[in-house]
């Protein structure tokens, strides 16, 4: 699904020479590639203020605990997503507000937030899936009208642009209040461990986020605020100073390998292959089919005995999950997102494919009998 050794080879003298940095100097806990990544972070996201943190959860729940949410408090989220989007709600003692997601996009759906919004809301987290922005104009006028904090999970998403009208656009994770994404290995940028990092355009809740990230001090042994330990460690930055810099590369060949797959793919009567929402640009963290008529079993032991990995994003929705499962939220109640998750499936995409792969993977699916 992704060859990480095959991306390491191309950039490996870079690469190794930022580690062996790192060793030199043996800065390893906020060495100056940390400040380096941040600042190059910002300017990447056209100036917000980035903090950088330990993973992608760390940083949903530390953003959660800088807008100051009491316990009890609501947060809506799609229901088709990954658990730490729910997670940290749940570890903060707030509630989880599931919503389905538009059978297109996979991202949140517009139409149904509003009639889950109480007085008890506090914030929206719409999930930028698979590679493209949630609808962020929308989200960001009903935001608006009732008072609410938007934080955009964007860990699928880094470089995805989202248009807004009058020709106004923002990269995912600098539209709403906050932004949160994950540096996992598999990610569009990952490093070599796991990281995260936060963006804000609002200058003191970044001042507020750096510190509850470091134990809630501004300065060290004085803690004003309950924080928590949640750091980027040098060496992971060192790597991702280095990845940065391609980013745009990586996302090039993304598309390149999804357009490739669009074309070779078009016409197969058994799946629809992703659907491009007009109002932001795909980077491709997936590439993502959803099944027709056929069950999806038989058709991936039938890639796996090609020699043709693929996965499933996400097996069950969260409410059915064991740990948010409530009383009453049956089967059917979120009925698209419950069909996804017995019919998506994901096929390779990475930065080193080559066309010999992707001709072999197409010709094959293409004498599935469907």
């Amino acid at each position: 699904m992704v060859d990480l050794q095959a991306q390491y080879l191309q950039i490996k003298p870079e690469i190794d020479d930022a580690i062996q940095s790192v060793l030199n100097s043996t800065a390893f806990i906020q060495g100056p590639p940390v400040k380096q990544f941040e600042q190059a972070f910002s300017s990447f996201h056209d100036g917000a203020y980035a903090i950088s943190c330990a993973n992608g959860t760390d940083a949903l729940q530390i953003a959660m605990m800088a807008l100051g949410f009491k316990p009890g408090a609501e947060v809506i989220l799609p229901v088709f997503t990954y658990v730490a989007t729910a997670e940290v709600i749940a570890l903060l003692g707030l509630k989880p507000v599931f919503v389905d997601v538009d059978e297109r996009t996979f991202t949140i759906d517009i139409d149904q937030i509003e009639n889950k919004i109480t007085s008890r809301t506090v914030a929206i987290v719409p999930v930028h899936l698979f590679g493209q922005c949630a609808p962020m104009e929308p989200l960001l006028a009903l935001a608006k009208k009732h008072s609410l904090f938007l934080i955009e999970d964007f860990a699928q998403a880094i470089g995805s642009v989202c248009k807004l009208s009058g020709g106004v656009s923002g990269k995912a994770g600098t539209l709403g209040t906050i932004g949160c994404t994950s540096f996992f290995p598999s990610k569009n940028l990952g490093c070599y461990g796991d990281g995260g990092a936060i963006l804000t355009g609002d200058v003191n809740l970044a001042d507020t986020i750096r510190m509850i990230a470091n134990h809630g001090q501004r300065a060290k042994y004085h803690h004003d605020l309950i924080g928590v330990n949640s750091r980027l460690d040098t060496l992971q930055a060192a790597v991702l100073n280095v990845k940065l810099s391609y980013l745009s590369q990586y996302e090039q060949k993304r598309n390149a390998v999804a357009d490739y797959y669009d074309r070779a793919l078009a016409g197969i009567s058994f799946f629809e292959i992703p659907y491009r929402a007009s109002y932001s640009t795909h980077v491709f963290h997936q590439y993502t089919l959803r099944l027709k008529g056929i069950d999806r079993d038989p058709f991936k032991k039938f890639l796996e005995a090609k020699s043709i990995p693929s996965m499933i994003y996400y097996p069950l929705p969260l409410h059915f999950q064991n740990a948010f499962r409530v009383k009453g939220v049956e089967a059917g109640s979120f009925p698209v997102s419950e069909s996804l998750c017995r019919n998506v499936l994901s096929l390779p995409i990475h930065t080193e494919m080559s066309e010999e792969q992707l001709l072999y993977i197409c010709e094959t699916i293409r004498t599935y009998p469907g």
